[in-house]
């Protein structure tokens, strides 16, 4: 078997053997590249000129030296130049083949160093956005807890403990009572008379869409899940979107006064203060954001759940939210601090609340189950004072009569029941067609007529008789109704 130099794939004249790579090379070309590189050229490893080992090989008999002048000579010059283009081409390839993977070492560090830079701006941009959600908190004096008059009910498996509620303090208790005396007051004041000008049921009739407005939340997250109307100022609309974000909304000049985010999941309630530049707002997220609308900011985070929000209703102080969740407890908040004060559930019942609306007098509100139950509660005492069985659906909405009389309810089963709490006894159902998701809009000021809406249309319901009147205005987006 014929020997192969390494470096020029040629049988070698004078054979020799690296003992560091174990290789053949002819010695002339080895020496070379000794002498240029001092390594082995196979695997870069020291190499001395001493350390080559001839192979003893049979040799033909070489003419004598040529003269220069001769074709011999001319070929041994060939000879060594063939040499040296076959050293420098086995170098090349030595330095290609480290290149290359030089290359493509550089190559997985970049990719790596670009996955990095991204996560770490991705991380950066969520700290910022979480430092702003608590510089405006940071200026605010919280109150020392104070023991409750009364103690609140939490049930078993509550992770906040009692100390971090404030408690329905005296004070807070002869607030509400001052303000239920007032409102009360000016009720019987207005007596039962309807004015003049009050719109008459037969003119709601005839009423038509005038105008739609679109592009205030996400086009690739699409829906209006919530709205409410500012009390001191009806052009100004609110809405809670699918995209997680909360709009103010001025339908007389179409401008987006403010676009507030903050949420994680979705902003399924939002209610207007009604003397205050505030908002609030309620996700599935678990939490509660006051918002300053001038400032376009979340002012306070109110932590009060451990599940979803499912309602949310302002107190008339102006002061305190009611709240309802689907950890099946309802609280009571302080709006200015963010503090809860209480929070209770009905250990009877172990079922997620879906709705709470306060009570026009704020002494008593009502909150909505999912096993078809209405409850009513008394806030000064925390206890369930009345239910109100009947439906065969999850409850979807409650609304209370301006005077205090009457509540309505409104369930997954289509239908809407009105109630007298003077006899807590149902007195009216009116039952819509199966596709009816029924949602209820607060009760007019006056007796008059209110409406109900469904995710695609509204209807007017006469409030002196209690029937449906001839309207029935489709609503062509796939957003909530604007009630």
């Amino acid at each position: 078997m014929s020997l192969i130099c390494s470096i020029s794939n040629e049988v070698p004249e004078h054979p020799c053997v690296s003992p560091v790579s174990n290789h053949v090379y002819e010695r002339r070309l080895i020496e070379k590249y000794i002498a240029e590189n001092g390594t082995d050229p196979i695997n870069n490893q020291p190499l001395s000129e001493e350390q080559l080992i001839d192979i003893k090989v049979a040799h033909p008999i070489r003419p004598k030296p040529p003269s220069a002048t001769s074709i011999p000579a001319i070929l041994k010059a060939l000879q060594d130049e063939w040499d040296a283009v076959m050293l420098h081409s086995f170098t090349l390839r030595q330095q290609l083949q480290t290149t290359r993977q030089e290359l493509s070492h550089a190559l997985y560090q970049h990719d790596a160093a670009c996955r990095v830079i991204a996560r770490l701006t991705k991380e950066v941009t969520a700290a910022r956005e979480a430092l702003a959600t608590l510089k405006p908190q940071a200026g605010l004096i919280v109150p020392q807890a104070v023991p409750s008059s009364q103690p609140s009910v939490v049930g078993a498996g509550e992770p906040m403990d009692l100390g971090e509620l404030v408690g329905m303090t005296p004070e807070i208790i002869q607030k509400l009572q001052d303000k239920a005396t007032v409102l009360t007051t000016e009720r019987k004041k207005r007596g039962k008379t309807v004015p003049e000008e009050l719109v008459k049921p037969e003119e709601l009739s005839k009423y038509r869409q005038v105008a739609s407005h679109v592009g205030l939340h996400s086009a690739s997250i699409p829906g209006i899940l919530a709205l409410d109307l500012c009390p001191s100022d009806t052009n100004k609309i609110l809405t809670g979107g699918a995209d997680k974000n909360v709009v103010v909304f001025d339908k007389s000049s179409e401008q987006i006064l403010a676009t507030l985010k903050g949420h994680t999941k979705k902003v399924t309630s939002v209610v207007f203060h009604p003397s205050q530049e505030l908002v609030f707002s309620a996700s599935p997220d678990a939490t509660i954001r006051i918002w300053s609308v001038p400032n376009a900011s979340c002012v306070q985070v109110v932590r009060a759940h451990e599940s979803a929000v499912t309602g949310l209703s302002l107190h008339a102080t102006g002061d305190y939210l009611l709240s309802s969740s689907d950890d099946q407890y309802w609280a009571f908040s302080d709006i200015q601090t963010g503090r809860v004060l209480t929070k209770v559930t009905d250990e009877t019942s172990g079922c997620s609340l879906t709705c709470a609306q306060f009570h026009p007098d704020g002494l008593i509100f009502g909150t909505g189950t999912m096993d078809s139950q209405i409850k009513i509660w008394d806030l000064k005492e925390r206890t369930n004072v009345a239910n109100f069985p009947g439906h065969s659906g999850p409850i979807t909405s409650i609304a209370f009569s301006e005077n205090g009389y009457y509540l309505a309810t409104a369930a997954d089963d289509s239908s809407v029941k009105l109630w007298d709490l003077r006899k807590l006894k149902n007195f009216k159902t009116l039952q819509l067609d199966n596709n009816f998701e029924v949602l209820l809009p607060p009760f007019p000021p006056l007796p008059s007529a209110s409406s109900l809406g469904c995710r695609s249309s509204f209807v007017i319901i006469d409030s002196l008789n209690y029937s449906k009147l001839p309207l029935f205005i489709p609503v062509t987006h796939s957003s909530a109704p604007l009630m």
